[in-house]
């Protein structure tokens, strides 16, 4: 995807949180999310993330938060990157508006995502983790050139032991 397309991505700032907490509890939680395609809401029940989590990414250097911005207060998308060190981010929080997916939305701010771990952690590749159990997700970023690497992680919740995490990673550049 061209830079022109993800040029109004942009970094997330403290104004933006009560908007990025919204987004991300609408895409994944809760009655609202089912809506989209992307939810967690047959799988966990509370909150995805606090609002206190939230501004600790932001602050924290080795993160980016990017979002899309909307034409008023709201966000239709976000999605955050890490840098894990020795050329590889984390690609993480990545939340579309029920509303709005299946529109192109999540491919343009994956393109972003990559883009910026390039020119910000000089990664050559992006690693993500997906529920185990959603197979059309999975699916759905191989088809954007991520691979199964065969690796699965606990879910990061301690409590929650039914689920598990497929390793995904694409190389960039």
């Amino acid at each position: 995807m061209s830079s022109d397309a993800v040029q109004d991505v942009r970094l997330a700032t403290d104004a933006d949180l009560p908007a990025l907490k919204a987004l991300v509890e609408s895409a994944y939680r809760g009655d609202a999310a089912r809506g989209g395609w992307t939810h967690e809401a047959d799988l966990l029940e509370g909150e995805r993330i606090t609002a206190d989590d939230l501004a600790a990414q932001l602050a924290n250097p080795a993160m980016r938060v990017l979002v899309l911005p909307g034409e008023d207060t709201t966000l239709p998308a976000t999605i955050s990157i890490t840098d894990l060190g020795e050329g590889v981010a984390y690609l993480g929080m990545f939340a579309v508006d029920p509303a709005l997916q299946a529109g192109g939305i999540g491919r343009r701010m994956i393109a972003a995502a990559e883009d910026w771990a390039l020119r910000e952690f000089s990664a050559h590749t992006m690693r993500m983790t997906v529920i185990s159990s959603r197979a059309e997700l999975i699916a759905w970023y191989i088809r954007r050139g991520y691979v199964d690497t065969g690796r699965t992680t606990p879910f990061p919740i301690p409590d929650i032991t039914h689920l598990s995490m497929v390793v995904l990673e694409k190389p960039l550049g």
